[in-house]
């Protein structure tokens, strides 16, 4: 992709004044730097993950990696700026076990973010406050958060209609759902749990007798068949529009950054489930440091199997809206809600930031 990205760039009027580049497609720095071109370097995770990585070195000099998560898996972190405690287990799974083979190419990323002119994040200033300030402190180009990065202008344009007949038929249904009901589940699309865990939350869900809306792609039948009549199985959503309806009042998730900050704009609180690489600590956040959600299991991984029983009363306590703990879960999940939307809004952290990374790049 290099050597082509650098013809077009030669071909374009008028030309190009800036690159803004996802930081994974680390070689576009090289090219704005060859080109004499800025780059803006969009970081696609928290601000938390990005600072774990570039301070990779404490985690040696604090003889917390490489380390044995069966022995030292429950030590903390305490040392990394701008970031609360944080258990060795709750880091991004890629410093241990199968995980590692692709730990060199993250702080590679890391290392050429350092060489770009701005970084981006597409967190909410708000959300990540202590981190964002710690980083500004001392890195060496300018940092903007734009976040939440999420399609949330569609949502003010009434026009817009159902794109497949599986989301027209779950947006009917939560049209007929009470108000808070239902607990909506995506476990992600790249990599999800096991068949055998599946067919845990399937029991337990039709156990709990709590409406779910459960987006599975490969095995929408199959579950809906093993689920009951208590939810509706579908294989895509508009995750988005879901999560704003009125009858959403839970999200069991793999904690994937966009839906974090998807679920945090609708103000829903989360059930977390996560997989690998960044969900790990995003969950940590979720129920640690934001407190707008549970975790289902505390270990990581597919290992451990969470019961049919134990999904059914957790389902259940999540989704009492009357006990004490839901309650104060949910209030806590309107007031980020309420700071996210404020980030956005003409004046909010996140408008001003935009308008002035706008400003210094249309000064070139």
């Amino acid at each position: 992709m290099e050597a082509p990205f650098e013809q077009l760039l030669d071909r374009l009027e008028p030309q190009v004044t800036t690159i803004i580049a996802d930081s994974n497609l680390l070689w576009l720095v090289g090219v704005g730097q060859r080109k004499n071109i800025p780059v803006a370097s969009l970081w696609p995770m928290s601000v938390a993950v990005f600072s774990v990585f570039h301070h990779f070195d404490l985690l040696v000099q604090n003889q917390h990696f490489p380390i044995d998560l069966s022995e030292r898996g429950e030590e903390r972190v305490e040392y990394i700026p701008g970031i609360s405690s944080t258990r060795i287990l709750d880091l991004p799974s890629i410093f241990y076990g199968n995980g590692r083979r692709v730990l060199h190419r993250a702080l590679e990323i890391c290392s050429w973010v350092l060489k770009a002119q701005y970084l981006l994040f597409t967190s909410v200033y708000e959300l990540e406050h202590q981190v964002v300030d710690a980083l500004k402190s001392k890195f060496p180009c300018p940092i903007y958060t734009v976040g939440p990065t999420i399609p949330y202008l569609r949502l003010r344009d009434e026009s817009t209609s159902p794109t497949t007949h599986s989301d027209l038929d779950c947006m009917k249904w939560l049209d007929s759902q009470p108000e808070a009901s239902v607990l909506y589940i995506s476990l992600g699309s790249f990599l999800s749990v096991s068949s055998a865990q599946m067919d845990e939350i399937a029991a337990g869900l039709r156990s709990s007798r709590i409406g779910f809306l459960w987006v599975a792609r490969e095995k929408a039948a199959q579950l809906q068949e093993s689920c009951g009549d208590r939810g509706l199985v579908v294989p895509w959503c508009d995750q988005l529009k879901v999560l704003c309806h009125s009858s959403v009042g839970g999200f069991w998730t793999h904690c994937g950054w966009n839906s974090t900050l998807e679920a945090v704009f609708a103000g829903v609180p989360m059930l977390t489930l996560p997989i690998f690489w960044d969900q790990v600590p995003n969950s940590k956040n979720i129920v640690e440091d934001w407190k707008i959600g549970w975790r289902v299991k505390r270990e990581v991984g597919w290992e451990n199997l969470v019961s049919r029983e134990e999904i059914a009363g957790l389902v259940q306590r999540f989704m009492d809206l009357e006990s004490d703990e839901g309650k104060e879960m949910r209030n806590r999940a309107k007031e980020l809600q309420e700071m996210c939307r404020g980030a956005i809004a003409k004046g909010g952290s996140s408008h001003t930031n935009l308008d002035t990374f706008i400003s210094h790049i249309s000064q070139r």
